[in-house]
């Protein structure tokens, strides 16, 4: 019971932090002159991740690299199928008018070269080194763009962030929010996630699978909250950038950091299907990006039945 107790505390937290995190993006992109989008791809993102961050190092700490690895793979599949399938259910993403193209070329790129150092694996310093690197170049081209949408003036923020801009919030109003959201969205998963895996180790399952269930599902409810909320506020830069950027930093950063740890011997199970499921779930954007499709209830409907067989498949397996 009380484990249930911690994982709806940690659901409630999440929700109000995750809205509290958009609010206090976008105002903090008005007062600096950046596109809300970048302001997500970067803030946004880190703060989101943080959980995976968490419980992949404490599961490399603790001699389970199948929870660290599965939590990562688990949740950039997550991220696509259920973070931008349930936001478009609930009002629709208008995703046209966000140029990700850049992003999401790195996303990809990202996901390719993982794969590459999984069949490489285990993962030891080396592997990390090669992903922090890239991590440290991404840093570095939004750094670029963020200076470059200064010199603009902001020009390529979307309508709904201009019309934001009429009635901004105070500067301290925009830090207390982000602050408050950065902190509350990592305690919020890590209530959740020990409930959850209190009742999974009692079920007697996998490190694999529950790191690729319950903990890749409650590491990723930060970035749900964060991306429902930015749907229900018209704010499609900031869902879509929010996701692109949490599964870049969870393959570059997260994994960087964590294989410092190694070294993390990877389960054949996850090069056989999991590994390809991540990035066919990745794929499915594509259209989204270079054609500027909007995603529609139908689309997001077809995304969280996707899932769903994704995660019968494993409990299946089990």
């Amino acid at each position: 019971m009380s484990d249930l107790l911690f994982a709806g505390v940690g659901l409630v937290l999440l929700l109000v932090a995750g809205d509290l995190l958009v609010r206090g993006a976008v105002a903090s992109s008005l007062r600096l002159g950046i596109p809300a989008l970048i302001v997500s791809l970067t803030i946004v993102a880190f703060g989101t991740s943080a959980p995976e961050l968490l419980i992949a190092v404490d599961a490399a700490l603790a001699g389970a690299p199948g929870l660290a690895l599965g939590n990562v793979i688990g949740s950039n599949i997550a991220n696509v199928l259920l973070v931008l399938g349930v936001p478009a259910v609930v009002s629709g993403l208008h995703t046209s008018q966000c140029d990700t193209r850049s992003s999401y070329l790195q996303m990809m790129g990202a996901t390719l070269v993982f794969i590459a150092l999984m069949f490489l694996g285990p993962l030891e310093i080396w592997h990390g080194a090669v992903l922090l690197m890239l991590l440290v170049a991404m840093i570095g081209k939004a750094i670029s763009d963020a200076r470059a949408a200064r010199a603009a003036d902001a020009t390529t923020q979307s309508d709904e962030v201009a019309a934001a801009a009429e009635h901004p919030l105070p500067v301290w109003r925009a830090v207390l929010y982000l602050v408050a959201g950065l902190a509350g969205l990592p305690l919020g998963a890590d209530l959740l996630v020990d409930g959850a895996r209190q009742i999974a180790s009692q079920m007697g399952v996998s490190d694999e699978v529950i790191g690729l269930t319950l903990v890749a599902i409650g590491t990723s409810l930060p970035e749900l909250a964060t991306t429902v909320m930015a749907a229900i506020r018209k704010q499609a830069d900031v869902a879509i950038g929010n996701v692109i950027g949490s599964n870049l930093l969870n393959i570059l950063a997260i994994m960087g950091v964590t294989s410092m740890f190694g070294p993390l011997v990877v389960d054949p199970g996850l090069l056989r299907v999991d590994i390809w499921v991540m990035l066919g779930a990745s794929l499915l954007l594509l259209p989204f990006v270079y054609m500027r499709w909007n995603k529609k209830r139908t689309t997001g409907i077809v995304f969280i039945l996707a899932y769903a067989v994704y995660m019968v498949s494993l409990l299946y397996e089990v």
